[in-house]
This record gives structure tokens, C-alpha cells and sequence, in this order.
């Protein structure tokens, strides 16, 4: 057995319990057709004090969503901005 650094589950008290009814899911519609498949996002005020960031697929808004914690949802930010998701161009 190998030994591995603890998980922390800063989510563990919102995992099934964030009231996702009635918020308002924003798109990015700059390039797209309506009809087309979007990332959807929508912030989301916990009891906990904080908001978290929800994301789903508009093919499919009652399927699975991710849930972001504000560290979270920054470092995935600067990911996009720094290029990180790019996909590789073939040369």
C-alpha cells in the first residue's frame, strides 16, 4: 500500500443539497446558434454564506452539474485565460 495525501471534500455539507430552482443560468451566445448545445453557469448562494458556481450542458439542463467553490471556479479562469483547455493544433 502506498501512501497518498489526505482528500479534503470542501463540498461534502452541498453535494446534493444546493437549491438549484429558480436560478438564473447565463450563456455566452457569441458565435452560436440558439439551438446549439452552451455551457450554462449560474452562481448559487449557499446557507453556508458562500456562492458557489454551477455548470451544465443546455442539451441537457436537468443532467448532471459541476459544482465550483470560488477557489475553484477562479483557478478554472485563469486555466481558460492562460490557454490551458486550448486544444493542440496539428503541424
Amino acid at each position: 500500500m502506498t501512501d497518498s495525501a489526505p482528500i479534503y471534500d470542501d463540498k461534502a455539507h452541498v453535494r446534493g443539497n444546493l437549491d438549484l430552482a429558480g436560478v438564473t443560468w447565463i450563456r455566452s451566445d457569441e458565435g452560436a446558434e440558439q439551438e446549439e448545445e452552451h455551457v450554462e453557469i449560474a452562481f448559487v448562494e449557499h446557507t453556508d454564506g458562500v456562492t458557489y458556481t454551477a455548470m451544465r450542458n443546455s442539451a441537457h439542463p436537468e443532467g448532471p452539474v459541476l459544482v465550483f467553490t470560488p477557489a475553484e471556479w477562479e483557478a478554472f479562469i485563469l486555466g481558460v485565460k492562460d490557454g490551458e483547455f486550448d486544444e493542440p493544433w496539428d503541424d
